[in-house]
């Protein structure tokens, strides 16, 4: 898929154009995050066709691909599996639709066709009943976390007669997560009953902070400030991958206002925030609502 011939998006169609820019006037961005890390999110526009907001090589881009449209926009999304190579992809994602309180399985079959990207095959079928007001979605498998006002849920992935579900949702401890913007996926660590998802993310009074979910007591639940201010507008967080600083990560923030920032975290799993640099990239128009991942 990193392949893939970029299209721009336009109020008439799709016409095939290379939409791979410099990646902003930010300097100290570019200079801070190292040219082999990329991130990208998965973003919808208001017409339902989806989008990718890409980072790579000190390059941003937009991709979108012909036939590609899902007819709603997801009120929460998370992509849970993918397989590809240069000329064909595979995927499936969980969608929150916004209105009828159901959570989807969206399947989507891509190929390159005379050059062209374009989806081939798409279903989006009804998963699991009861996710009215879902903000986000955060998939560490075998578990799905579900942020809804100011709760925060845990379900489990499970096949019951060769058929993928998901168990019952069980409430983690707290409250208070309507304050929460952003809440992504990081990594797992620890074996046993010391086990835990590490979930980053962003909060309404501008903090980056890290939470620990442990895998076999979900209710237990420890976090760490990683920054004390300034990531309050993100309403979009995703980690990506340093191919030569595989201890690292790079950050795409996105603001509703289109304006993206990149960062790099130089070891991500020290709990510290101090060494995290980057800025933004400027008004780069991502204004479809796009999704940590």
């Amino acid at each position: 898929m990193a392949a893939a011939t970029a299209l721009t998006a336009v109020a008439t169609g799709f016409a095939v154009a290379g939409v791979v820019v410099p990646a902003g006037p930010a300097n100290a961005a570019l200079s801070d995050v190292p040219a082999d890390c990329g991130v990208s999110t998965a973003a919808y526009r208001s017409d339902g066709q989806r989008l990718s907001y890409v980072y790579s090589d000190r390059t941003t881009s937009t991709k979108a691909y012909a036939n590609d449209n899902l007819g709603w926009v997801p009120s929460a999304h998370q992509q849970i599996g993918g397989s590809g190579d240069d000329t064909s992809f595979r995927s499936t994602e969980y969608a929150a639709h916004p209105t009828d309180g159901w959570l989807y399985k969206v399947s989507r079959q891509g190929e390159l066709v005379d050059g062209t990207w374009r989806v081939t095959a798409k279903s989006a079928s009804r998963l699991k009943n009861g996710f009215a007001g879902t903000r986000i979605l955060a998939s560490a498998s075998p578990y799905l976390y579900r942020v809804e006002g100011t709760s925060l849920y845990r379900y489990t992935e499970t096949y019951v007669d060769d058929v993928f579900t998901l168990s019952a949702p069980t409430k983690l401890k707290g409250v208070g997560w309507d304050t929460v913007n952003t809440l992504t996926y990081e990594r797992s660590g620890g074996t046993g009953s010391a086990a835990v998802d590490v979930l980053i993310g962003t909060t309404t009074n501008g903090e980056l902070r890290e939470w620990r979910i442990n895998r076999a007591t979900p209710t237990t639940i420890a976090s760490k400030v990683l920054r004390a201010s300034g990531w309050a507008s993100f309403t979009s967080l995703s980690t990506g991958y340093c191919a030569a600083h595989p201890d690292g990560r790079p950050l795409l923030g996105i603001k509703a206002t289109g304006v993206a920032s990149v960062h790099f975290d130089a070891l991500k799993t020290d709990g510290v925030g101090t060494d995290i640099k980057g800025g933004s990239l400027g008004a780069l128009g991502w204004t479809a609502k796009a999704y940590g991942q």
